[in-house]
C-alpha cells in the first residue's frame, strides 16, 4: 500500500492511494493530509492501512498529471514546519563507508591510519543488529534541518553560493509521528535524496555537520507497512537530458550494518525527540553516491532515484542560488 499527498487545482489538499497500475490515485474520503490520517490512526488504535481501507473511494485522479503540474507534495508535512525534524545516519551501508573513507585518504594520504568512519562502520557490523529486545551499538547521527528544508518531488534543490558542491544521496527515509503521550509511531517509509556537500565534508570530517545543513527531498510515495529486507533501485544524474552517471543501489536491512529498530532506538531515546505531536524524517544512509565516482555536479543537473518498492521515481533538479553575502546579527 502506497500513499501520495497532493494539491488539487482549487488549492485544497488530498491524500490518494496509488492504484494497482501505479498511474492513478484513489483519493481518501475525509482526508486532506497524511498527518491527519496518522493522528486518527493513533486516536482510534488502528493501523494506517486499516484506516486507508475504510476511507478508500472509487474516484480516480491522474497521478502523472499531478506530477507534471508540480502538485505532488512530500509524503508527510506539518503545518508548523519547525515541528518536523529532519535527521539521519551514515555509515550504515558498505558503499557509504567506502566513500567516506576515500575522503579521509584524499586528506591524509594512502598511508593514513584507519579512519574513524571505517571504525564506526565495523562497530555497526559487529553490534548494529542486536537480538529482539536488546540494545546494539550506537550509530552515527546528524541533524539536517526542519520541515522548511524539505522540497517536494519535482522541485528544485538549491545549492547555496557558499557551498563547495552539491550531490545526491539515494536513501530510504523513515517517517514518524509522536503520539499524545510522546510515544513514537512509524507512519511508513519513502525514498529520499539526502542532498549534501561532500567537498566541504572531505576538507575535514568535523565539517560533516555543515555539509548536511542543506535542503533535501522525500517521496513521492509513502510505503505503508513493513519495509522489504532488500530494496533494489537506481540512482541517476541527467545533464541536458542525458545520463552522465548511474548506479544500482541495494538497501533494506539485508544490506545494512544496523537494524532499523536499533537506529530508531538511538534516535528516540532522547526525550527531546519524543515531544508529543512532532514529526520526524530519519534518513537511513546511502549505499552509493556519485561523488565517490568522481562526478562533479553542476547547476541544472537532474537527480533521479527509483526503486520498484516505492513506485514512481523521485526527481529534483539542482539550482544555484544567489550569494547572500555576510549575514550580520543586529543587537537589540
Amino acid at each position: 500500500m502506497r500513499l501520495v499527498q497532493f494539491r488539487m487545482p482549487d488549492g485544497n489538499r488530498g491524500v490518494g492511494r496509488v492504484s494497482d497500475d501505479g498511474n492513478h490515485l484513489h483519493p481518501l474520503e475525509k482526508t486532506s493530509t497524511v498527518l491527519e490520517l496518522a493522528e486518527a490512526a493513533i486516536a482510534e488504535g488502528v493501523s494506517i492501512a486499516a484506516l486507508v481501507e475504510k476511507r478508500s473511494g472509487t474516484a480516480t485522479v491522474d497521478y502523472d498529471e499531478l506530477l507534471r503540474n508540480g502538485r505532488v507534495l512530500a509524503p508527510v508535512d506539518h503545518p508548523e514546519p519547525a515541528r518536523f525534524l529532519v535527521t539521519g545516519t551514515g555509515l550504515t551501508h558498505t558503499g557509504s563507508a567506502a566513500a567516506r573513507d576515500k575522503m579521509h585518504v584524499l586528506t591524509h594520504g594512502e598511508d593514513a591510519e584507519e579512519s574513524d568512519s571505517l571504525k564506526i562502520f565495523r562497530m555497526g557490523l559487529e553490534g548494529g543488529k542486536p537480538a529482539a529486545g536488546q540494545i546494539g551499538i550506537q550509530p552515527e547521527w546528524f541533524f539536517k534541518g526542519v520541515g522548511t528544508c524539505v522540497v517536494p518531488p519535482g522541485a528544485a534543490l538549491p545549492m547555496p553560493a557558499f557551498a563547495r558542491a552539491g550531490a545526491e544521496e539515494a536513501e530510504i527515509v523513515g517517517l514518524y509521528l509522536n503520539g499524545p503521550d510522546g510515544r513514537p509511531y512509524r507512519i511508513g517509509y519513502a525514498l529520499g535524496n539526502e542532498y549534501s556537500d561532500h567537498v566541504t565534508e572531505a576538507e575535514n570530517y568535523l565539517y560533516l555537520a555543515h555539509s548536511k545543513l542543506r535542503s533535501c527531498s522525500i517521496g513521492p510515495e509513502l510505503l505503508i507497512g513493513d519495509l522489504p529486507d532488500e530494496v533494489r533501485g537506481h540512482s541517476r544524474i541527467l545533464r541536458d537530458g542525458a545520463v552522465i552517471w548511474e548506479q544500482e543501489f541495494l538497501s533494506g536491512e539485508a544490506h545494512m550494518s544496523h537494524s532499523i529498530a536499533n537506529l530508531e532506538h538511538f534516535h528516540f531515546r532522547y526525550p527531546m525527540h519524543r515531544r508529543a505531536g512532532d514529526l520526524h524524517a530519519y534518513f537511513f544512509g546511502a549505499a552509493v553516491m556519485s561523488y565517490a565516482s568522481g562526478i562533479k555536479t553542476a547547476s541544472g543537473d537532474e537527480y533521479e532515484i527509483q526503486a520498484q518498492t516505492f513506485g514512481k521515481p523521485l526527481r529534483n533538479r539542482m539550482e544555484s542560488v544567489p550569494d547572500e553575502g555576510l549575514v550580520a546579527v543586529t543587537q537589540l
